[in-house]
């Protein structure tokens, strides 16, 4: 009888996690990533062509990623662990009792079809940075917050040289701090966060005293390269002609609408912009799994309610690396036990669940107090583009909510073309549902991405397993 093997989705902090823990306890694993090392967007590495010399400058967590880095390549070494690099999953498909199918498309060019054959999956695909439109968001130089992390971590380059980091969350601080740290005149960190809320959720944010005293190294960051925060304010518009040359910003009143007389004009080339995280839920959703909200259910062994399916990292929650960490050492060890056919002993990733308990209430609360502010859509011009791929204003969505009684996204969507290019609304989806005053509502696709049609039709002839 061959050994059970575990297909790992995502090479981020949880699959990681995961995949190692697994991988000691006697399961072949096959770890597939969209990327060409390991790391994901946490640990996102440079290049090796560009041969930095310091990239641990980059990272407050670098003996971590060590340990990680390590480990996986010993698992590599030993054949407990087979690295897909550059595959892009596009579904997951069941087979009954023979496990499932994960399929892919390989490279740069997406167009080769992969097939790895595994008898449990776990999904530790991440999430994705919610986009919120606003006058002037096309501009070039207009970047996401994640974006400009990324140029910065992976590429060493600085997406501009005078920048203003704007929206809300957790994430905008490591982010101004790096790009200040990098050699960037930081205009101005804008975050909509309401002061009021940190007070309120003190005790929670008490709990966590790591946490707080990483927010204060990055808050001590700024204050050494003397970059503003200004809270409580949030980006009106971006200006330019071909590019990005200004923003204005103004300050929000305790309903979370715009103060016209603190309107200001700040400089910049570039505007990292952010308006917080969601779940990548597309494989999940194919599958039939549970969504919760955003988040894909997993329970205490971070089991989906579909048999053979973990969850584990920010496919369940935002909640960062640590969370992710802990999440996929548990939905490991939980896999290892289940597939070599015994009941899994919790008391074996106790501190982990201790670690999870923790982080998400913590997380529970910060999310609380970043929200985006409850009136954003007012600030949306009818002239401006919610929908990049099929070109649609905030004036055509307004229109079909008001003249042809649209009332959900779905039916906006039919109305107007909004969220049917490229991304599939995985983008706009957010910000259409905003200006059109609905809810945001799940859709299941059954494809997490595009895929080509000679694909389809090759699908199960090439297996990577």
């Amino acid at each position: 009888m061959s050994e059970p093997t575990l297909a790992v989705i995502g090479a981020g902090p949880a699959g990681l996690a995961a995949a190692l823990a697994a991988a000691a306890r006697g399961i072949h694993v096959v770890l597939v990533d969209s990327v060409p090392a390991a790391g994901g967007q946490f640990y996102r590495q440079p290049a090796t062509g560009l041969g930095a010399r310091r990239p641990q400058a980059l990272h407050h967590q670098w003996h971590t990623w060590e340990r990680l880095r390590d480990g996986l390549d010993g698992h590599v070494r030993a054949g407990r662990v087979r690295h897909l690099t550059d595959h892009h999953v596009w579904l997951v498909e069941r087979r009954g009792a023979a496990g499932f199918s994960v399929h892919a498309l390989l490279g740069a060019e997406q167009e080769e079809p992969a097939e790895v054959r595994a008898d449990a999956v776990l999904l530790a695909t991440g999430g994705y940075e919610k986009v919120l439109p606003f006058p002037g968001w096309t501009l070039p130089g207009v970047v996401t917050a994640g974006g400009a992390q990324a140029m910065l971590k992976g590429g060493l380059v600085l997406p501009g040289r005078t920048v203003v980091v704007a929206g809300t969350g957790p994430l905008l601080l490591p982010v101004a701090a790096g790009l200040a740290t990098a050699g960037a005149t930081v205009a101005a960190l804008v975050d909509s966060a309401d002061p009021t809320g940190f007070v309120r959720r003190s005790r929670a944010l008490a709990a966590q005293p790591g946490k707080v005293a990483e927010g204060a190294l990055y808050a001590g960051q700024l204050a050494r390269h003397r970059v503003r925060t200004l809270l409580h304010h949030t980006v009106v518009e971006a200006h330019g002609t071909e590019r990005l040359e200004a923003v204005t910003v103004a300050a929000l009143d305790r309903d979370g609408r715009v103060r016209p007389d603190t309107r200001r004009r700040l400089d910049c080339d570039t505007l990292a912009v952010g308006h917080g995280m969601l779940p990548h839920t597309d494989l999940a959703d194919a599958l039939g799994c549970r969504i919760d909200g955003t988040d894909v259910y997993a329970d205490d062994e971070q089991r989906t309610d579909v048999p053979g399916v973990w969850a584990a990292g920010e496919t369940t929650g935002i909640g960062g690396s640590a969370l992710a960490l802990a999440e996929g050492h548990i939905a490991g060890r939980s896999i290892a036990a289940r597939l070599a056919g015994r009941e899994p002993d919790p008391r074996g990733w106790a501190a982990a669940a201790r670690t999870r308990k923790r982080l998400r209430a913590f997380f529970a609360a910060v999310d609380s107090v970043y929200a985006p502010p409850a009136h954003w859509a007012e600030q949306v011009t009818d002239e401006t583009v919610v929908c990049r791929c099929e070109e649609v204003s905030a004036g055509a969505v307004r229109e079909a909510v008001r003249e042809l009684g649209a009332g959900d996204l779905r039916t906006v969507k039919l109305l107007t073309r909004a969220g049917m290019g490229w991304c599939q609304g995985r983008m706009c989806g957010p910000g259409v549902a905003g200006v059109a005053g609905c809810a945001e509502t799940a859709v299941r696709r059954p494809f997490a991405r595009p895929v080509p049609l000679g694909v389809l039709a090759r699908a199960g002839e090439n297996e990577s397993r």
